[in-house]
C-alpha cells in the first residue's frame, strides 16, 4: 500500500517546518514594506499602474489596495489589515508590523523547539491582559472640538504634510460637529466630498451648506443672491411627449396653432405658480428665490423666470435633491399646487462660481444644516486624491471617538505601557506558554521602534530610555519624534483612537496564532471526489 501516494505528486506541498517558514518569510517580506510608512515621519511610496499613472502615498490602506500581491500569506495579511480599515478607518500600517513580529518573535523560540501550540496559548493570555491594560489606560472625553481636534490630527499627520493635516483635521471636526444630533450615530454619508481642481491644497474648506456641480442655464439669471428661498423640486418646466404613441390630427393651420398654444399654455402655468409665490413671499423684504429642479426648464421658462430675478439651476442630481432639503431645510415638491412657505428652505448666500468650463453652485449659510459639503482643493489629480482618503479617515477618527468617548494616549505610549503589564504579568504564568507571553510582549514595542527608526533615532537607544522612563512613571510615557526623547502624550495632545486599538490586538493576535499552527500547504483545486 505503502507505494499509493495519496496526493497528486505534482502537487505542491510544503510540510512542518517548511510550511512555518514560507508564512513567515511572508510576513517578515510585507512587513518590510510597510515599516517605512509609519508614523507622521514614515517615507512615501510611489505606485505606478500599469498605464502609467503615478500616485504618491503612505497611506496604509492604498498601499495594500493597490500593490501586486502575489504571495498568498501576505495577501491574507494584507486583506485583514484592510478589513481593519473598513471598521475603523485606521490602524492598516500597525496591523502589518504587528502580526509580522509577533510570528519573527515566535519563530526563534520554535526554532529551540517549543510547539507552535504552546505559543498561541500564551499569545492568548497576552491577548486578554492587553485588552485589561488597554481600559486603564483609556482617556474619557468631553465631545467638543478641543476633544476631537487632537485626535484627528494624530491620525491625519501620518497620512499627509502636517501644515495640511492641521487644515484637515479642522474641517473634518467642523463637519462632524454640524451634522451631530445629541445621542444619534453620525451618518457620514451627510458629508458631501467635492473635489475641485483649483488653487493649493491648504485652501480644502468647509461649507455649511452644498455645492452643486452645475449653474444657472439662462445668461440673463443673478450671479449671486443673499437671504433666498429654495424650492426644491421634481415637476417638469418643459413641453413632454406623451407616454404612449398618440398623434393629433388637424385640419387647418390654426387648428395646429392652438395645439401648440395649448401646450405651452400647460408649462406656462407652472413658471406661474413659482413666479406669483415668489412675488408673494419676496416683495419688499429683500428676500430672494432659487429654484432647483430635477427634471428639465425649457428655454421659455428659463426667460420667465430670469426677467423676474429668479435663480432655476435643472437636471439637479437625485442625491443633491436629498442633501438640499436636509441642508437648507424644506422638502421636494412633485407639485406646484398651493405651495406653502412651511414647504421651502432658506439658505443666507447662493452664488455660481464658474472655474475653467465648470460651473459650481453654492448654498452657504444654511440655519441649522444636516447635510455639509468639504470642499477639496488641489492642484492636480493626485493631491486631490491624497486628500480625499486623508479627509475620509479624518472623519472616521473624528467619529470612533463620539462612539467610544474615549481617547487613548497616542506616540507609542500604549505599547510601552503594555509591554511593562506584559513583564510583570509573565511571573505569573505557568509552563511554556509564558514563553508565548514574552513573544507577545516583545512583538508590541515593534511599534515604537519602527517610530524612532523612522525619525533617524537609534532603535535600541529609544525603547531603554522609554523603558526606564515608564518604569519610573505613573502616566503612559511615547516618543517625542522631533528630539527622541521621552514625552507624555496627554500633555501634548497625541491621542490614538480606542476602537482601532483594540481592534488590532484582537485580529492580530488571531491571525498570526492562525499562521502558526498551519503546518502543511497545499495548491488545492479540484480534487477527483468533487467529480
Amino acid at each position: 500500500m505503502a507505494a499509493i501516494s495519496l496526493l497528486n505528486p505534482k502537487a505542491e506541498v510544503a510540510r512542518a517546518a517548511q510550511a512555518l517558514s514560507v508564512n513567515i518569510s511572508a510576513a517578515k517580506g510585507i512587513q518590510d514594506v510597510m515599516k517605512t510608512n509609519l508614523g507622521p515621519r514614515g517615507t512615501m511610496k510611489m505606485l505606478v499602474s500599469g498605464a502609467g499613472d503615478i500616485k504618491i502615498t503612505k497611506d496604509g490602506n492604498v498601499l495594500l489596495h493597490e500593490m501586486q500581491i502575489q504571495h498568498p500569506t501576505a495577501s491574507l495579511i494584507a486583506r485583514a489589515s484592510t478589513a481593519q480599515d473598513d471598521m475603523t478607518g485606521d490602524g492598516t500600517t500597525s496591523t502589518v508590523l504587528v502580526i509580522g513580529e509577533l510570528l519573527k518573535q515566535a519563530d526563534s523560540y520554535i526554532a529551540d523547539g517549543l510547539h507552535p501550540r504552546l505559543i498561541t496559548e500564551g499569545f492568548d493570555k497576552a491577548r486578554a491582559k492587553t485588552l485589561e491594560v488597554l481600559e486603564s489606560i483609556k482617556i474619557p472625553i468631553e465631545i467638543n472640538k478641543e476633544g476631537l481636534l487632537d485626535v484627528a490630527t494624530t491620525s491625519l499627520r501620518t497620512k499627509v504634510h502636517h501644515n495640511l493635516a492641521d487644515v484637515l483635521a479642522d474641517v473634518c471636526v467642523e463637519a462632524i460637529l454640524a451634522i451631530r444630533r445629541d445621542d444619534k450615530p453620525v451618518d457620514l454619508h451627510m458629508v458631501e466630498l467635492m473635489e475641485m481642481q483649483h488653487k493649493t491644497a491648504t485652501d480644502t474648506q468647509l461649507v455649511k451648506g452644498l455645492v452643486m456641480d452645475h449653474g444657472a442655464r439662462h445668461p440673463d439669471m443673478p450671479k449671486r443672491l443673499e437671504n433666498a428661498y429654495i424650492l426644491t423640486c421634481n415637476v417638469s418646466m418643459e413641453y413632454e411627449k406623451s407616454e404612449v404613441n398618440s398623434g393629433f390630427f388637424y385640419k387647418t393651420a390654426e387648428e395646429r396653432e392652438k395645439l401648440v398654444a395649448a401646450e405651452r399654455e400647460f408649462i406656462e402655468q407652472r413658471v406661474k405658480k413659482v413666479i406669483e409665490l415668489k412675488k408673494k413671499l419676496c416683495t419688499g423684504n429683500g428676500k430672494n428665490f432659487v429654484v432647483i429642479n430635477q427634471k428639465g426648464i425649457d428655454p421659455m421658462s428659463l426667460d420667465m423666470l430670469a426677467k423676474e430675478g429668479i435663480m432655476a439651476l435643472r437636471r439637479a442630481k437625485r442625491r443633491n435633491m436629498e442633501r438640499l432639503a436636509l441642508a437648507c431645510g424644506g422638502i421636494a415638491l412633485n407639485h406646484f399646487d398651493d405651495i406653502q412657505e412651511s414647504q421651502l428652505g432658506f439658505a443666507g448666500l447662493v452664488y455660481e462660481h464658474v472655474l475653467g468650463e465648470n460651473k459650481y453652485t453654492f448654498v452657504e449659510e444654511c440655519k441649522n444644516p444636516q447635510s455639509v459639503t468639504i470642499l477639496m482643493k488641489g492642484p492636480n489629480k493626485h493631491t486631490l486624491t491624497q486628500i480625499k482618503d486623508a479627509v475620509r479617515d479624518g472623519l472616521r477618527a473624528c467619529n470612533n471617538a463620539i462612539e467610544d468617548k474615549a481617547l487613548i494616549p497616542g506616540a507609542g505610549a500604549f505599547e510601552i505601557t503594555a509591554y511593562k503589564a506584559l513583564t510583570a504579568f509573565k511571573d505569573t504564568v505557568k509552563g511554556k506558554s509564558r514563553l508565548g507571553v514574552a513573544a507577545y510582549a516583545e512583538a508590541l514595542l515593534v511599534i515604537p521602534k519602527v517610530l524612532a527608526t523612522n525619525s533617524g533615532f537609534d532603535a535600541q537607544d529609544t525603547i531603554v530610555k522609554l523603558q526606564e522612563e515608564s518604569r519610573l512613571s505613573d502616566v503612559p510615557v511615547g516618543l517625542d519624534l522631533a528630539s527622541g526623547e521621552p514625552i507624555i502624550p496627554k500633555d501634548n495632545g497625541i491621542f490614538d483612537n480606542y476602537i482601532v486599538k483594540k481592534q488590532i490586538i484582537n485580529s492580530c493576535s488571531v491571525i498570526a496564532s492562525n499562521l502558526l499552527l498551519v503546518d502543511e500547504i497545499m495548491r488545492a483545486g479540484m480534487s477527483s471526489l468533487k467529480g
